[in-house]
């Protein structure tokens, strides 16, 4: 059985507070973006000498992390520790770059909680995989139903964000994504945490036009005084005829939106991974 976890962005992000337990509050909206990950198990014969109960095979792009701390195997681990499953084979192909902020480990993860229920029958209900999910990070909930969603606390109470999907029917996703590390922990120190003059959940009911001035990600400006290459691309995606450009997360990757199918993205960003894809 397989099925493809998706990608996100970040519509406006924003730091309000922080927690005891130093974890920051946030408000944003996520939206899903047609970029793509694969993901297949295989029940594993029970003759097959294997050491672990979810043997997983990573191919596509290289992902710097140990096969069994991959959040892929984190969320077979966490469901068998509640249900009964058999042991089994993941393949999982990786196209969503990583440390970009389009959530490709926390889709990963989601998307093998919903794919062992389906599987095996586990009758889960989304609430409750969701609860499952924000255990492996705050995004990871989103991914369950990967609906846009308007998302408070550290990211994993998720509300219907129904604006933007109208808003954004029939538009062009184009993504960038730069070999620029960012380090999201500096980051956040650099950030003051407010309320945003105005909410990004009421500002994505807004027409796009009026995105640039009043939709925004906290973290860009910090990110952007150590990586000025990053507000370039940004930029360039302005003047390649982007209606709405930003930094999704804590980033690297940069996306912009725009109502005709983008051209020369390619070209523009020679080195860089792109994407486009229609919303």
């Amino acid at each position: 059985m397989i099925t493809f976890p998706c990608a996100k962005i970040n519509l406006g992000l924003n730091i309000t507070g922080v927690l005891e337990n130093g974890y920051h509050t946030l408000e944003t909206v996520f939206y899903p973006v047609p970029l793509f990950d694969a993901l297949e198990i295989k029940t594993m014969d029970e003759k097959f000498p294997s050491d672990v109960p979810c043997d997983l095979k990573i191919s596509g792009d290289a992902v710097d992390c140990d096969e069994q701390k991959n959040l892929v195997v984190r969320a077979y681990n966490l469901l068998a520790e509640d249900y009964e499953m058999p042991r089994v084979h993941a393949h999982l192909v990786k196209r969503i770059p990583s440390q970009a902020g389009l959530g490709g480990g926390s889709s990963d993860a989601a998307y093998m909680i919903r794919l062992l229920d389906e599987r095996f029958r586990l009758n889960i209900g989304n609430a409750e995989m969701e609860r499952y999910a924000a255990k492996l990070g705050a995004d990871c909930a989103f991914f369950i139903t990967s609906e846009p969603s308007y998302a408070t606390g550290i990211g994993e109470i998720l509300e219907p964000a129904d604006g933007p999907k109208g808003n954004l029917n029939g538009y062009y996703i184009a993504i960038v994504k730069p070999d620029v590390a960012v380090s999201t922990k500096e980051a956040y120190q650099a950030i003051e945490p407010q309320k945003p003059a105005k909410c990004c959940r009421n500002v994505v009911h807004q027409p796009i036009e009026t995105w640039k001035e009043d939709l925004k990600n906290d973290f860009e400006a910090p990110i952007f005084a150590q990586h000025p290459e990053l507000a370039a691309i940004k930029q360039k995606l302005y003047d390649l005829g982007a209606s709405y450009a930003q930094m999704s997360g804590s980033g690297s990757a940069l996306f912009g939106i725009f109502k005709e199918e983008p051209k020369n993205i390619d070209t523009t960003f020679p080195n860089e991974f792109t994407f486009v894809g229609k919303l």
